[in-house]
């Protein structure tokens, strides 16, 4: 037997549903009302040295519109809380001997930050070498290599440009900079970025390789977007008609590995769950085994049939004696999930769970965590909740992986079935405890908010609608979300798109898309409609959740070790009935030797 087989005959024995322990150093964000503290954990291979192959950066997945993005979301990247997001440089300091032996130092010290994965640290250290010696090209291009790997790949942008400026035959910095375009999908800003270190190093395959596969990436999304012109019969009415023409039938004997849902007698007839078969499809998939694709369309079309009756603002109750558990993004790291599940335990009449976006992408088992969760809400719709993240979206899953792994293992339709039921998911998730709290203490220095007396929560991907003041929850459950992506501004793109920051005020995001927004507009947002915190996923968190904005805004990322590369803890929010929160951290569990992103496509992770 390899050890390849005997991992995946020992998946289940493996999945531990242990917490993890709660060790964290002094200076998180995390408030101390929690209980937890945050670490700082990432990865990548020293940056005073070429990327290896497991150089992932954690890629954000940014709103595609055609093949490019307005200049204008990078625009004021130096500004930060009075307006500027780093430190003024001196760029005519006159820099001593000692300026530069002491600038040494603290790259040497950046450097083993980097390799250690604590990415904070490692943007600390190369600043204040730059302080030191700003004339320095290689410490711009490092620090913005930690950047791109806590996803600031606006501001990563903004530095390897300053490194081109200092050396303009610095072949690194264009290829990163052209990597930090193409991560937030600007690919025609990334093409000139990599023609010019391809002529400054003409030899390297790695900087060809990834300028012919960006080339024929933006090739191939305008070829899609010019023959989806005129096409206006959705995916899941295709698929329906599909069934009930005899074009897509289950042989039963065919599944032996799990039980079936009830099958009508009618061939053409839709099916139902039952919790033996949602939970043996589970245990079938984490020793490798797969849906046929007639049940995995009846999973996604039930989604849809329940999502599609739900308003863009779900709003829920949670009664006394019952827990709900918000869960961050996921991103196709199935193992962790069920993990996860073994913790959680699954959802039930007595305990509600709410899967906060981003199922799908990075991770190489997309399709088993998106039909797991689907098939949950299909089982228990008054349990279950979903909401859109920003990688439930067309463009990011052509990317960022999903799109092929669901060819390779479902087929063209499928996908696009998913592509189109993803357009249902609610927006948002508004949870009201049914008991009153227990004390006036929020997650913060300040009383808790309340309304009518009780704690509520706004439960969304990214953020509230906060580009200007007075959005209500009415024109958040207004929102048209049916068949739309979420474009480049609006209401729909906020909610997936935003970030809190530290400064007041609102600024240009760190990640190059979407905007930044401060304690204050978190505050003013959360007094007019009530609410005692937004919860939010998003972004990575080394602990796996932070409690910022003065206990206003909480954020929950629930991959551990993302991509195999980052190293942070995950975490979930379990809420009781009264409103009080508790933070549960978990850290990731051995997979498959699957590598993430396996099924992606415009980014070539070889070393360079």
């Amino acid at each position: 037997m390899t050890d390849h087989q005997e991992l995946r005959d020992n998946l289940s024995s493996i999945i531990t549903g242990v917490e993890s322990s709660v060790s964290v150093p002094s200076g998180s964000s995390a408030s101390s009302s929690s209980g937890h503290d945050d670490s700082v954990n990432g990865s990548l291979a020293s940056p005073s040295t070429a990327p290896t192959e497991d150089d992932y950066t954690p890629f954000p997945s940014p709103v595609l519109a055609a093949t490019s993005l307005p200049a204008s979301s990078l625009a004021g990247l130096s500004l930060s809380s009075d307006g500027e997001l780093e430190p003024e440089v001196d760029d005519d300091k006159i820099i001593t001997e000692e300026d530069k032996a002491r600038a040494l130092e603290l790259k040497a010290a950046a450097n083993k930050a980097f390799a250690a994965k604590d990415f904070n640290k490692s943007i600390e250290l190369y600043t204040e070498a730059i302080a030191s010696n700003p004339k320095e090209s290689t410490f711009w291009n490092n620090r913005a290599m930690s950047k791109a790997k806590m996803e600031e790949h606006g501001a990563a942008i903004a530095d390897a440009t300053k490194a081109i400026a200092i050396n303009p035959k610095y072949a690194k910095a264009f290829y990163r900079r052209g990597l930090s375009y193409l991560a937030i999908l600007r690919p025609t800003d990334a093409v000139p970025d990599f023609k010019k270190a391809l002529a400054i190093e003409p030899g390297n395959k790695a900087i060809r390789d990834q300028l012919q596969m960006t080339v024929k990436l933006i090739r191939r999304i305008e070829f899609e977007k010019a023959i989806s012109v005129g096409d206006t019969e959705t995916a899941s009415n295709k698929c329906l008609s599909l069934i009930s023409s005899g074009a897509c039938t289950l042989d039963p004997s065919t599944v032996t590995d799990f039980p079936l849902p009830i099958i009508p007698s009618d061939p053409n007839g839709r099916y139902k769950p039952t919790k033996e078969f949602v939970e043996g499809m589970v245990e079938s998939f984490k020793s490798g085994g797969k849906v046929p694709k007639r049940i995995a369309w009846e999973i996604i079309l039930g989604c849809r049939d329940i999502v599609e009756k739900e308003k863009s603002l779900v709003e829920i109750e949670i009664p006394e004696g019952v827990t709900c558990d918000v869960i961050g993004d996921t991103h196709g790291q199935f193992f962790d999930v069920c993990n996860l599940l073994s913790m959680t335990t699954p959802p039930s009449e007595d305990h509600y769970m709410i899967f906060n976006g981003d199922l799908v992408d990075r991770g190489s088992w997309s399709v088993e965590v998106a039909l797991t969760v689907f098939a949950y809400k299909w089982l228990y719709p008054e349990y279950v909740f979903i909401n859109r993240g920003n990688h439930e979206t067309n463009d990011m899953n052509k990317v960022y992986g999903f799109e092929g792994e669901c060819k390779a293992k479902l087929g063209e339709m499928t996908f696009k079935l998913f592509a189109d039921v993803f357009t249902t998911l609610p927006l948002a998730t508004l949870v009201t405890a049914s008991q009153e709290p227990a004390s006036s203490k929020s997650e913060g220095s300040k009383p808790a908010i309340l309304h009518q007396g009780k704690r509520r929560f706004f439960i969304c991907h990214g953020g509230p609608p906060v580009s200007k003041d007075g959005v209500t929850l009415a024109e958040v459950a207004k929102i048209d979300r049916f068949g739309r992506q979420p474009g480049q501004e609006g209401i729909m793109c906020e909610m997936l798109w935003t970030d809190p920051q530290e400064p007041n005020g609102r600024g240009p995001s760190k990640r190059g898309v979407g905007l930044g927004f401060g304690p204050d507009v978190t505050r003013r947002w959360c007094e007019l409609n009530g609410i005692t915190a937004v919860i939010r996923s998003h972004e990575v968190r080394a602990a796996g959740y932070a409690i910022e904005h003065d206990g206003l805004c909480i954020t929950v990322f629930s991959c551990p070790n993302y991509c195999d590369s980052t190293g942070n803890k995950a975490a979930y929010i379990r809420m009781r009935s009264n409103g009080a929160l508790s933070y549960h951290q978990f850290d990731a569990v051995p997979h498959p030797d699957v590598k993430p992103m396996a099924y992606s496509s415009g980014f070539n992770f070889g070393g360079f």
